[in-house]
């Protein structure tokens, strides 16, 4: 008769064979490790979400337009169908033709860095921009030279403008590096230190004159302040007052970059090139900006001058035409070309020629 313990040990190695038999005759190895209590397994890892790109297509254009006969007087009687709209050649059905006074949210953009004679027609001219505004506008105080110096946002109120623009103080300065400065050698009380020798090389010197002002940030700063507002129940305008300078390497936003956010936003600007602009031809920038946006130019030689001009402009943006139209044609999200043309002869059209016709978001699968 066998003993219990024998067959307690049989048994055992039965177990191990039926076990072994089980997983195709290998051994299973270590069984996993139990967690301790109150120990939680951590869930898998979810899979990354993958991004897909949304396309958003202009199904509405909206195209302030200004017109003027030969004096450069505003033409205020023309009817919709006297206006004509071709994009990228294509000639549009013109959907709404608005005549109505719109209100103006205005960014006041002014040139920092100026000549000192610049600067003196500039400054005391500023409140005059009051004298073209109504009650229901809304303005927004901005200087800038190599940075943007943002005011204190927009307002309607007359008296706080006015306030504002009187303690506008201008910084009555050059472009060019002070002395002292690594081409001119060390000075003492602004003149050249004994014995230091002077860098007179001409193509070192040459980089003195190159201005160190960030007009195309500062245009793009002053779009992104009117983002929020609304273009079709406002006109969305800036009032650049510069000398048109500007420094490239300074720039952070390419002329490009900044056009596309205008043209996006629906954004006329309106330009008032100082003096020494006009006789220097450096306001081509301005030019540009004015041109590529439907807006318009004026140079300044006398405060006065700029007294008219600011009226001149806010007149401009308060009677514009607003053709609105729904693009047929190719709708790529890309920039389209935009014409307007009057029936009527001996008209000058002040219209943007483009708009970007949508934008692409990524955004995470779900």
């Amino acid at each position: 008769m066998k003993s219990p313990r024998k067959i307690a040990c049989a048994a055992l190695v039965l177990t191990s064979l039926v076990c072994g038999s089980a997983v195709g005759g290998q051994n299973p190895g270590p069984l996993p490790a139990t967690p301790a209590q109150g120990d939680q397994a951590k869930p898998p890892a979810a899979p990354p979400k993958s991004q897909t790109t949304i396309v958003t297509t202009t199904t509405e254009v909206v195209v302030p337009v200004t017109v003027k006969d030969r004096n450069g007087n505003l033409v205020a009687d023309l009817k919709k169908d006297e206006f004509r709209v071709l994009e990228d050649g294509v000639e549009q059905a013109i959907r709404e033709f608005k005549t109505d006074t719109v209100p103006i949210s205005m960014v006041v953009l002014i040139d920092n860095d100026l000549k000192l004679k610049d600067e003196q027609q500039v400054e005391p001219s500023l409140v005059s921009i009051i004298g073209g505004l109504s009650t229901s506008d809304e303005a927004f105080v901005c200087r800038f030279d190599q940075f943007f110096h943002e005011g204190k946002g927009f307002t309607k109120d007359q008296d706080k403008l006015v306030t504002e623009l009187r303690r506008t103080e201008l910084a009555s300065r050059t472009s060019a590096p002070a002395p002292g400065d690594p081409f001119s050698g060390p000075t003492i009380n602004g003149a050249p230190a004994p014995g230091a020798p002077q860098m007179n090389d001409p193509s070192l010197r040459a980089i003195r004159g190159q201005p160190t002002k960030a007009l195309d940030d500062a245009v793009y700063d002053a779009a992104i302040l009117l983002k929020d507002r609304d273009s079709r129940k406002r006109h969305k305008i800036i009032l650049l007052i510069s000398d048109g300078q500007n420094g490239a390497k300074f720039n952070t936003h390419k002329y490009e970059e900044v056009r596309e956010e205008l043209l996006r936003q629906g954004i006329t600007v309106y330009c008032v090139a100082t003096g020494s602009s006009y006789f220097d031809r450096k306001f081509n920038r301005l030019v540009s900006y004015a041109h590529d946006t439907g807006g318009d130019i004026f140079y300044g030689a006398k405060e006065d001058t700029f007294s008219e001009f600011y009226s001149r402009i806010t007149e401009e943006a308060r009677n514009q035409y607003t053709l609105v139209y729904s693009p047929r044609g190719d709708s790529k999200v890309d920039y389209h070309t935009i014409e307007v043309r009057v029936r009527r002869p001996g008209m000058t059209v002040l219209a943007r020629e483009g708009y970007y016709g949508g934008t692409f978001a990524s955004v995470p699968q779900k």
